[in-house]
């Protein structure tokens, strides 16, 4: 699994093991030699674990890592849009350049399985909700357009050497261990810590959030199921929700009376602002017998009942979404 030490990945991980597969990880080389999230596994699940350190960026590794494997969950990405705006050449060269590897791995090797990891942002703001996965690309961010190119070099593959890789094109998904900057973990942060105004970007863009233990066993499916070279599947819960009312949803579980604030700069440019996304979750039940399970108050509580021993309530929180 390439992108194992992140939010989602080390999710998967945990559940790869629970299931007694053989799972190698590969995290992003660092010199502090941290597999990142997998660092807080059991130590008898990180016993079972073969942890690899190194960059997707370098096919000669990727070629390495791939070897032996039946199945490559791909998740490594950069996903920060607002660095995406900064820095666009580094999220080519990882997210683009990286599935490109771990392609090239997958054909030279032969008798892989690669499930490829897209995400609802390639839609933009769409011309019609639900979004199908027929609805039209749209990138309205550097990162958007690197996961386009992505997800097309995968259909690319299966068409043209009939590569077994399928994508998986999640929604919103939220949870324990997902980045600070992420609009759920920005509000929880903030009420965690007794702010009452929370700094947020617009409240009126609508989201469908989808649980990381529901993401998760969306990827399993997906790896397992026989299904044609070049499938695509997305993962969501078919419900929207603005980002004033997760705001008021996030308040009542905490139990915080506090105020939205939105700042005067936007953090991401006008025109690339996406609107709305909300999935039909109809091809994932029909294709995958998936569906979400987890209500979103549920896992709400779930993720402020991780935050809150890790929220430092003296110290002064600057997210922005």
């Amino acid at each position: 699994m390439t992108g194992a030490d992140g939010f989602i990945g080390s999710h998967l991980v945990e559940r790869l093991l629970a299931e007694g597969a053989d799972v190698r990880a590969l995290c992003v080389y660092n010199s502090n030699g941290s597999y990142g999230w997998l660092d807080e596994l059991d130590q008898d699940l990180a016993e079972r674990l073969d942890l690899r350190l190194g960059d997707i960026r370098d096919g000669r590794f990727v070629h390495e890592i791939v070897e032996g494997i039946d199945i490559v969950f791909h998740l490594a990405a950069l996903i920060a849009i607002p660095y995406s705006y900064q820095a666009p050449a580094s999220f080519v060269e990882t997210n683009v350049t990286g599935t490109l590897n771990v392609l090239e791995a997958a054909r030279a090797l032969g008798g892989v399985t690669v499930v490829n990891t897209s995400t609802s942002e390639v839609y933009g703001t769409p011309s019609t909700v639900p979004i199908r996965e027929s609805h039209p690309l749209r990138a309205q961010s550097p990162y958007a357009a690197s996961k386009i190119a992505a997800d097309q070099l995968c259909e690319a593959y299966a068409r043209s050497f009939d590569l077994d890789v399928r994508t998986l094109r999640p929604f919103n998904t939220f949870g324990p261990r997902q980045s600070a900057r992420a609009i759920i973990p920005t509000i929880l942060g903030q009420l965690l810590a007794g702010h009452t105004r929370v700094r947020l970007g617009s409240l009126t863009p609508r989201r469908d959030f989808t649980y990381v233990s529901d993401t998760v066993d969306g990827f399993v499916r997906m790896g397992l199921a026989d299904l044609a070279p070049g499938t695509l599947v997305q993962l969501g819960t078919g419900e929207d929700i603005s980002i004033g009312e997760l705001f008021d949803v996030c308040c009542r579980v905490t139990g915080a009376d506090a105020v939205p604030e939105t700042q005067s700069i936007r953090v991401r440019p006008r025109a690339s602002e996406v609107e709305i996304l909300r999935s039909d979750p109809g091809n994932a039940q029909s294709v995958l017998g998936w569906r979400a399970e987890t209500a979103l108050m549920d896992g709400i509580k779930r993720t402020a009942a991780w935050l809150q021993p890790r929220t430092d309530p003296h110290r002064a929180v600057r997210y922005a979404r």
